[in-house]
């Protein structure tokens, strides 16, 4: 039997320090995320980050926190009931870190005697970070409990036209009424080096501009480029104007250099600029999460019209959209009959 396992990052059970302690231990103490050499990423999360972070992270959950939850859980399982109605074999929502676990997604699946699962991560964007680690946990899975299960992944979608046509079908709903100046698409950033240990080519990738231009096995694997080649399909769709947009990343840690520019020092400058009408896309995330409602929503929204900004517009993300439901539907529809 067939089954999907929809994946996503995951969130705190609660807006409870502790709980948030718990999440951000697990999160951050993955390799992939934060990668340094054991001992020194435990010591850097365990005896600096973990003391300090959790309080204000739970302050900034407690701002967008949903009666019902976590928007990110609540809108992964709205829009999980509505893939499950549209199709004819199981799907299970799992989150790559938290008490909703892949290894209760893999279970929930192989309870109902799945040997084939097909794993959407949804991240449209690869990055070591996130698409890598939910695929290498879901292998790690399958090869400790579930050898009888066969396993095929949904690669990068950033370029596939269903979700180029959903997003943009989203922006444009949503800035009808919005008389914008500019739209700055932000992405969540990673850091530069991450950049250079996924390319496969171990040469090509230079961040320097011109490398993401030009054609390369590289580009599998290199989230610059994918980020940028999103912006470019949703301009390109939207006939939007030369000038009228731009490109930003968002969330940076540490003090290693992430990919730029970063989106709160464009919130800072793009006023000076005559931008003064500005509206926020955040295509890596297909539902609304800490990082779009808090860090962008709000914190974004105060840095821009502080430094003279007259008009901001956060656009939210695809979250339960129908069309977006639809797009996914298709996608596992492709896979059943080419499986």
């Amino acid at each position: 039997m067939k089954g999907i396992l929809l994946t996503n990052l995951g969130s705190p059970d609660s807006t409870d320090t502790k709980d948030v302690k718990k999440y951000l231990g697990e999160f951050l103490m993955d390799e992939r995320v934060i990668d340094i050499p054991y001992w020194k990423r435990w010591l850097l999360i365990n005896g600096i980050i973990l003391n300090v972070r959790p309080k204000k992270s739970a302050a900034a959950y407690k701002r967008i926190w949903r009666e019902d939850g976590s928007p990110l859980v609540v809108f992964s399982e709205m829009f999980t009931k509505k893939v499950i109605s549209k199709v004819d074999i199981p799907v299970a929502l799992a989150m790559r870190y938290g008490s909703m676990s892949m290894e209760k997604g893999i279970k929930e699946l192989a309870d109902k005697g799945v040997t084939e699962m097909f794993l959407v991560p949804l991240y449209p964007h690869y990055a070591m970070s996130s698409y890598e680690t939910v695929v290498t946990k879901a292998e790690e899975i399958l090869a400790n409990n579930y050898t009888n299960i066969k396993l095929d992944v949904l690669p990068p979608f950033y370029n596939k036209p269903g979700y180029i046509k959903a997003m943009s079908d989203n922006i444009s709903n949503h800035l009808k009424d919005f008389n914008y100046d500019h739209i700055l698409f932000s992405y969540h950033g990673i850091p530069e080096r991450h950049i250079l240990k996924s390319d496969v080519t171990k040469s090509h990738c230079k961040i320097d501009g011109s490398c993401c231009e030009r054609n390369s096995v590289a580009h599998h694997t290199c989230y610059r480029h994918q980020c940028f080649e999103t912006t470019k399909e949703i301009v390109k769709t939207l006939s939007l104007k030369e000038g009228t947009y731009s490109n930003s990343f968002q969330s940076r840690l540490l003090k290693d250099p992430w990919l730029k520019p970063y989106t709160d020092y464009e919130l800072k400058k793009l006023p000076s600029e005559e931008k003064k009408k500005l509206a926020v896309v955040t295509p890596a995330f297909v539902a609304d999460c800490l990082e779009t409602l808090e860090e962008i929503a709000m914190e974004g929204k105060d840095e821009f019209l502080k430094s003279g900004g007259l008009e901001f517009k956060h656009v939210p993300c695809m979250n339960d959209n129908d069309d977006w439901v639809d797009v996914m539907v298709s996608w596992i529809d492709e896979w059943k009959v080419g499986s």
